[in-house]
């Protein structure tokens, strides 16, 4: 055994392949599998890059015999022999062809049977997955992901530093800037009573370092924000954040395009086609009801307002008088739907705001059954008709509403759920497009005024900067987000560069010039020393790696994610801590 002493191994299991025949090597990984054929003793061996059978027979030393014949699942072993040709071949596995004749062996640590089986595509609750999360990284499906996250990461690095891009850290402990998400804070010990912030993105600290004459930054970045989750959100998330000076919207758009083209080429051979196509949040909103369109199927929304506005039937005439509007979706081949599931459709969109959903269903003898065409006169119905280029076969569905928010919301989200019941999504598309021109500023119900659409910092269009301040619903920003199959995976924008107009944003924003001085000073006075035009743009790296994988949720990217509640399932946290922590940080034990 002194040769597996010296070195632990010289291979990895997923390596050998019928070339390497004669060999000696040492090999080291888990137990996956032992099989007993009484004389003959086969244990598949398990590393990150695969499997290789170890075999044991007549010829095995008489104890190492013995140690295999002890061994179970997850046991972790050392194995030294020369690797031969199998005689019953398994062509489903690389190292299929070959197998280690075994002729030492050592257990370096045993396992307890695990609550679930490492394998494949393991069909395991995702709350057990989470609690024991390092059994289930072991699983090969786990692995390959994580494995391409790195890549990933390698490929972006050398992107940007081919391109001239410096990699420069930002700070993790920042100054609370109540502007968006809620921030994370961290208590100060040391200056009582005062805290530092998690950083959101690092924006404020990329723009600062344009002033400093850094014309092309990125970094790889953690960030933090304290919302409620979804299944595409956690806590704390990776950014891949980048800004430029001296650049326009086309020049970041440029840089970016090139970045994607080279990322999903290198990682997972797919070729993006560019330039990719860019559409203005009104006609996205308007086209598809959201500003995230997943543009792989049709399905495109149509105003029929014109149409029913001055019709006698109140459920679409009286939105359209309270300044909303009637919009519909046509379906070809959803007339095939029993009424159980169009029942559903109108649960399905309630949830979004809608109070009901309208339908006509045109069957494939050409008769037609609807939910509203008796209170319609037939030249209303008949319009409609041709407003959706219905044919026999087809479904309408029909979303009224006095706010546009929701017509658009509770379309956006049925024509998406409507592509997957009738599955009209090629999973095998990649179709990325730009989305430009957001609006400056939105209205929040919540806090009864307007609050910046993206952020800040955000420069208004050049044509809107004289409608800043009276105009906020109609003032648009130089803002864009690059979206792939319906998801956000990326958003920045072009920044002000000057204390003038910056200080009419934050005075649009409802700041005095004390609140802005007292959040914002330090970036103000920094403009006063000559900023560059600069801008840039932030990746969510979990959400495009979800899509570079093929996956529909960013936890399994993740190496430790948390739950729903924001919460760790595997350690615990967060937990309590020791009063005497708490007193030290001047916060009391009882929270008041």
């Amino acid at each position: 055994m002194k040769a597996l002493q010296e070195k632990y191994r010289t291979m990895y299991c997923g390596e050998p392949r019928l070339f390497d025949t004669g060999r000696d090597v040492t090999v080291c990984g888990w137990v996956q599998r032992r099989r007993d054929l009484g004389q003959l003793l086969f244990i598949d061996l398990r590393d990150r890059t695969g499997i290789v059978q170890l075999a044991f027979d007549d010829n095995t030393d008489k104890e190492v015999f013995s140690e295999a014949l002890s061994v179970r699942s997850e046991y972790v072993l050392c194995a030294r022999g020369v690797l031969r040709e199998r005689s019953s071949k398994n062509l489903d596995i690389p190292t299929g062809e070959v197998e280690l004749e075994v002729s030492e062996m050592r257990v370096l640590a045993k396992s307890e049977t695990p609550p679930f089986e490492i394998s494949e595509s393991s069909d395991v609750n995702d709350a057990l997955r989470l609690k024991y999360r390092y059994l289930d990284l072991r699983r090969p499906d786990m692995q390959r992901f994580i494995a391409l996250r790195h890549r990933a990461v390698k490929v972006t690095r050398d992107y940007f530093d081919e391109n001239g891009f410096f990699e420069i850290e930002t700070p993790m402990l920042t100054k609370s800037t109540p502007e968006g998400a809620r921030d994370y804070l961290v208590p100060s010990r040391v200056h009582p009573g005062t805290f530092y912030a998690l950083p959101q993105s690092p924006q404020q600290y990329k723009q600062l370092l344009m002033l400093a004459g850094f014309d092309k930054y990125m970094q790889i970045v953690r960030c933090f924000r304290d919302e409620d989750l979804r299944a595409d959100r956690q806590p704390e998330f990776t950014q891949i954040d980048l800004e430029m000076s001296f650049a326009d919207v086309d020049d970041i758009i440029a840089v970016n395009e090139e970045f994607l083209k080279r990322l999903f080429n290198d990682v997972i051979g797919v070729e993006v086609e560019t330039p990719i196509r860019r559409i203005t949040y009104r006609d996205a909103m308007d086209r598809f009801g959201s500003d995230k369109p997943d543009l792989r199927f049709g399905l495109e929304l149509r105003d029929i307002s014109d149409i029913v506005g001055s019709c006698g039937f109140k459920v679409f005439s009286e939105p359209v008088e309270q300044g909303g509007s009637v919009r519909m979706i046509y379906v070809p081949g959803g007339g095939d739907m029993p009424r159980k599931q169009i029942d559903s459709l109108v649960e399905f969109v309630k949830t979004y705001g809608a109070k009901g959903l309208a339908w006509t269903k045109l069957a494939g003898d050409g008769s037609v059954s609807s939910s509203f065409s008796k209170f319609l006169t037939e030249e209303e119905s008949s319009a409609i008709l041709v407003r959706a280029g219905a044919q026999p076969g087809g479904l309408i569905l029909i979303v009224a509403d006095a706010k546009d928010d929701v017509v658009f919301a509770s379309l956006g989200a049925l024509r998406c759920e409507c592509a997957r019941r009738l599955g009209l999504i090629d999973e095998g598309l990649y179709e990325f497009v730009w989305i430009t021109e957001f609006p400056m500023f939105e209205f929040s119900e919540e806090e009864n005024r307007y609050v910046a659409k993206h952020h800040p910092f955000t420069a208004p269009m050049d044509e809107d900067a004289g409608i800043l301040e009276t105009d906020k619903a109609g003032c648009r920003a130089k803002a864009y987000d690059i979206v792939l199959n319906g998801t956000e995976i990326g958003g920045g924008s072009i920044r002000i560069n000057t204390p003038e107009m910056q200080e009419r944003m934050f005075r649009a924003l409802g700041f005095t010039d004390e609140d802005a001085a007292e959040r914002f000073g330090h970036l103000i006075t920094a403009f006063k020393y000559g900023a560059p035009p600069h801008g840039g743009l932030a990746y969510g790296l979990d959400r495009l790696i979800m899509h570079l994988a093929g996956l529909g949720t960013i936890r399994d990217v993740i190496a430790f994610p948390k739950v729903q509640n924001a919460s760790e399932l595997m350690t615990g946290c967060p937990d309590t801590v020791d009063e005497a922590q708490l007193r030290e940080l001047g916060i009391r034990p009882d929270g008041k």
